[in-house]
Parts: C-alpha cells; sequence; structure tokens
C-alpha cells in the first residue's frame, strides 16, 4: 500500500505539536549543562531542522550564563559510565542464545555458530563510528533522558553505519500502549542542490528544481516518517518498518522504502506520565544547578569588589568621583585626602563559599557523580572496598540499566544481527537453527556484575561444603560440582570457546581411567615378574 503524504504530514504536525509542551524543560537542562547539544529546542521549525546561526547564537548566549560546571562534569562522567559499563569497546559484551533453549541444551555446532556471530557483531559495531557517537548519546540521555540513534548499513564501505538524529528535529510515538517507540518523524533540511543529488531530479517537486538551477544553495525542509505496515514482504515498500521522505511545504514524495527492523532505537530514562518522552537525571537536580549558578555569580561580584575594592569620594570641586579612575600608578588630585578612601566590602565569603560547596556535594549526588568517578577520592583501596564500590555502582545503575537494556542493547543487536546475517556474515547457520528464533544476550560489565551476587553465593556455599566434607565427604553428593564449573563460567561470562564440551570432557575422564588402571595392573604385576625371574635365575 503506497504511503499517503497528507496522512504523513497531518500525524507530523500533531506529533510536533504534542512535545512542544516539553521541549521549554529540556532547554533548560541543556542550557544549564552543555547548550550547544540542545541546539534548536524551543526555536522554530526551521531552526530547529538544522545548525543554523540562530542555532549557534543561542548556545553561545546560553553558555555565557554559566558560572559553574558542576553539573557538565557530572553529566559526563554518568555519561562515561555508562559507556563502559555497557558498551565497552575493550570487552566482549554481545552474546546470542535461543529462545526456549538453555546453553546447555543447544548442540555444540550451533553454539559456536552463534558465539562467532555475536564476535563479528561485536567487531563490526566498534569497526564502525559506533564509538566516536554513543558518548554524546549518552550525555544526551543524561541532560534530557532521551536520544534517537538510526543503524543501518554501510553500503559503500560495508559493516554498520550509526547516525545520531538531533532531538530538536526528531518527534516519536509509539503504536501500542506503553510499547517501545517505532513511530518516528524527523525533519531536517538540505540545499536545493543537495536534495537533487540525494532523491534524484525526477523525484523533486518543480520549485526544488528550480531552485536548484537559479539559489542552489536555498534550503528545503525535509520530513522522514518511519512507521510500522500491516503488510509484510521482501521488497522495500513491503517491509515490516516504512520509512517515507517527504517535502515538507509540498508534501511531494521523494522517497518510499522499508527496513527488516525498527532502525531507530530511543532509549528513555523516566517517562513523563501519559507521555511516550521522558525527563532525564538533570531535571532531578535543576533546582540545585540554578541556585548554584546563581550563587557562584554572587560570588564572583563579591570577588570583584574584593580584588578591584569600593571607594567613596566627594565631589568638592577639585576632584569629580564620576570621571576619576582608581588604578595602579594614576594620581588622583584631591583637596583633602579623607576626601577619598577605600570601603570595606560587607559580603561575607565564608557563608557563599559554604553554599556553594553544599549545592555542588547535593549535585554530585543527585547525578550519581560521586559514586561513578572511579576511585577519585580514594587511590589506594583494598579488595574489600572495591568489591563495595562494585556492588554499590551495580545498585545505582542496575534498575537504570533494565530499560536500557530493552530499548537500546535488544533493539540495537537485534537490528545489527539482522543486517549481518542478511549480509551473509555470519556465513551459514547450522541446520538445527532453523525455524528457532535467535535471542539476545549481554555480557557486558554491568550484566556481568549483575550475576556477580551468584558467582559469591557459590563461592561461599562451596567453602561451607569442603569444610563440612572433611568430616563426612559423603557431603559432596549433594552438589554439582561438573554443573556449578560450567554455571559459573557462564556467569562471569568465559569465552564459550575456552571450555570444553560434556562429550569431550567425558571422553578425557574415560581415558585418564582407563590410563590409571593400566599403571595400577603394571604396578601390582610387576613385582610378581621380577620375583619370578629372580627365581629363574637360581
Amino acid at each position: 500500500m503506497a504511503a499517503d503524504p497528507a496522512a504523513i504530514m497531518r500525524r507530523h504536525s500533531a506529533l510536533v505539536s504534542k512535545r512542544s509542551t516539553i521541549e521549554q524543560t529540556w532547554r533548560e537542562c541543556f542550557d544549564h549543562t552543555y547548550p550547544v547539544l540542545g541546539s534548536g529546542l524551543s526555536l522554530t521549525a526551521a531552526a530547529a531542522s538544522g545548525a543554523g546561526q540562530s542555532n549557534a547564537g543561542y548556545a553561545k548566549g546560553a553558555a555565557a550564563k554559566l558560572y559553574d560546571s558542576t553539573a557538565k562534569d557530572c553529566v559526563r562522567i554518568q555519561a562515561s559510565a555508562f559507556v563502559s559499563a555497557m558498551v565497552p569497546g575493550s570487552s566482549l559484551w554481545v552474546g546470542y542464545g535461543v529462545e526456549g533453549y538453555k546453553d546447555d541444551d543447544i548442540p555444540d555446532d550451533a553454539r559456536l555458530w552463534l558465539d562467532d556471530a555475536a564476535q563479528l557483531t561485536w567487531e563490526n559495531i566498534h569497526l564502525s563510528n559506533f564509538d566516536g557517537l554513543i558518548l554524546e548519546c549518552m550525555m544526551n540521555k543524561a541532560i534530557a533522558g532521551w536520544f534517537p540513534l538510526f543503524i543501518d548499513e554501510d553500503t559503500e564501505l560495508g559493516g554498520y553505519t550509526f547516525e545520531q538524529w538531533p532531538l530538536a528535529g526528531t518527534y516519536i510515538a509509539a503504536s501500542r500502549p506503553g510499547g517501545v517507540i517505532d513511530i518516528a518523524h524527523r525533519e531536517f533540511t538540505l540545499t536545493a542542490e543537495q536534495c537533487v543529488n540525494e532523491y534524484g531530479e525526477n523525484m523533486v517537486s518543480e520549485g526544488v528544481r528550480a531552485k536548484a538551477s537559479k539559489t542552489p544553495d536555498a534550503e528545503v525542509a525535509i520530513v522522514q516518517a518511519l512507521y510500522p505496515r500491516n503488510s509484510t514482504g521482501m521488497m522495500a515498500k513491503n517491509m515490516p518498518i516504512a520509512s517515507c521522505h517527504l517535502e515538507r511545504d509540498t508534501k511531494q514524495i521523494l522517497r518510499e522504502s522499508g527496513y527488516h527492523e525498527m532502525p531507530l532505537v530511543v532509549p528513555r530514562w523516566m517517562l513523563i506520565p501519559d507521555s511516550c518522552y521522558p525527563f532525564g537525571p538533570v531535571y532531578d537536580a535543576l533546582d540545585d544547578i540554578k541556585t548554584l549558578n546563581e550563587a557562584k555569580k554572587f560570588s564572583l561580584q563579591n570577588m570583584d569588589l574584593a580584588v578591584s575594592g569600593m571607594w567613596a569620594a566627594v565631589d568638592d570641586g577639585v576632584m569629580n568621583p564620576r570621571s576619576i579612575t582608581v588604578g595602579a600608578r594614576k594620581v588622583i588630585v584631591v583637596n583633602d585626602t579623607e576626601n577619598i578612601k577605600a570601603l570595606t566590602p560587607g559580603g561575607k565569603f565564608e557563608l557563599g563559599a559554604i553554599v556553594i560547596e553544599d549545592l555542588q556535594r547535593s549535585i554530585r549526588k543527585v547525578l550519581m557523580a560521586d559514586q561513578l568517578e572511579p576511585y577519585a577520592k580514594n587511590a589506594e583501596m583494598t579488595a574489600t572496598e572495591v568489591q563495595v564500590r562494585v556492588e554499590l555502582i551495580r545498585q545505582l545503575l542496575g534498575p537504570l540499566y533494565s530499560r536500557m537494556q530493552s530499548e537500546f542493547l535488544q533493539a540495537m543487536i537485534k537490528r545489527c544481527f539482522g543486517i549481518g546475517y542478511r549480509a551473509g556474515v555470519f556465513g551459514q547457520p547450522p541446520d538445527w537453527l532453523d525455524q528457532k528464533s535467535v535471542a539476545v544476550r549481554y555480557t557486558g560489565p554491568l550484566a556481568r556484575s549483575q550475576k556477580l551476587a551468584d558467582v559469591a553465593a557459590m563461592d561461599r556455599y562451596e567453602t561451607t561444603l569442603m569444610q563440612e566434607a572433611q568430616l563426612d565427604p559423603t557431603v559432596l553428593d549433594n552438589y554439582k560440582l561438573d554443573d556449578a564449573v560450567r554455571r559459573r563460567a557462564d556467569l562471569l561470562g568465559v569465552p564459550g570457546d575456552l571450555m570444553r564440551d560434556e562429550d569431550e570432557r567425558d571422553t578425557m575422564r574415560e581415558d585418564r581411567k582407563q590410563s590409571q588402571a593400566q599403571q595400577q595392573a603394571a604396578a601390582v604385576v610387576a613385582p610378581a615378574l621380577q620375583k619370578g625371574l629372580e627365581g629363574a635365575m637360581q
């Protein structure tokens, strides 16, 4: 079914209108942290769709009003912590399984294929531009509570390509109540020349063709709409997710295609009631951030008075206080030295410093920077202190990680797996995997830390069990040691190719048993033979 441009634009207008009441809150959060990242919010639609001069000027003006960088530093620390905890480039954090099957129930060839696919997915993600974008994405999430990340195949170089859509021009919705985001509209601008080169001269409207020939730098507003289709198929216009590009003003369809999976992932922090839009952790600390900014402003004003001084002067006909300049190596003509004197500022720096320090501490606590900053206060920590700190970080990030797992990691990995599988990167899967659904699993640092409680419980129980076994060895019969070893390897994220399969393990044990039996038999037979030889020699 062909796209209806009028219906798409009606929905686009509705999405723009519905979001307008929330934008001012996001704008305030950006203004007090990273103003340039919120470029375009609460401005006109034309300005919101690109990075024009009005946006740059607005960001510059907002940045000039900031007097303290505590909130900015906290946002950076929190974003870095989420990147390191969930999608580090230094360790494998992608894993695949099969829905409805435990790892032990998956045949070895299928398990190896899934592990290889996970390794290739992880490598290609970090070989792309992902690492350069993800920190900025997480900063947007800390400030506004969400970010839109577009994922596609790099048709020129191969692999994946990622694009962060600007918040100002992205509008989202869900087709099901409380569901993940599967409807997204993006408004952006291209020059008329770019529009013709991108979509083709025959696809653009007559007005755009005229602009391209006469004023090629004239801007054209474009709307891209992503939404689920009722029909599915292999052709681009029948795929489950529709993609339609239109000229905003003329409603001319420029390109209609589709995707097998939703190409845009939109993780969110905490949802606003009766809305699909969220707010971020900066909103929780916004009152303190504003107060700190004002307190720092007053403190700087008092510092100016303390450094440059405040003076009282008498206009006695000889000296004109309105025109004199106080400074080094300047001569001031006075009738009486009492006619000019320095005044002691009445401000209390001590009180201001206490208030500022208290506000900074509160902001760092709300934004979790005091706990997420790695060992800043004490570089020399015992192993127990490190373990306690890791457990605390796990408790802080664990609840927040659940939504990120479903709305970010799962959606992104499913999209990347689909692209790689259709491109044949993973090779032909084993026959056992036919008609079975691949499940996404996460083996990153935060996912592993959530499993450390089980590992610690196993360690404590096994220590107690070994102590009891010294009194009665039969108590070991209650514990499946082989299963425990394999379970601990899975919880700790040990690569699967380092673990022997059960058949190979059983074969090694049987060979060892036979070898030991032969050695025991030889130990019994050898003395008898030796004794027989000695008797024969006599």
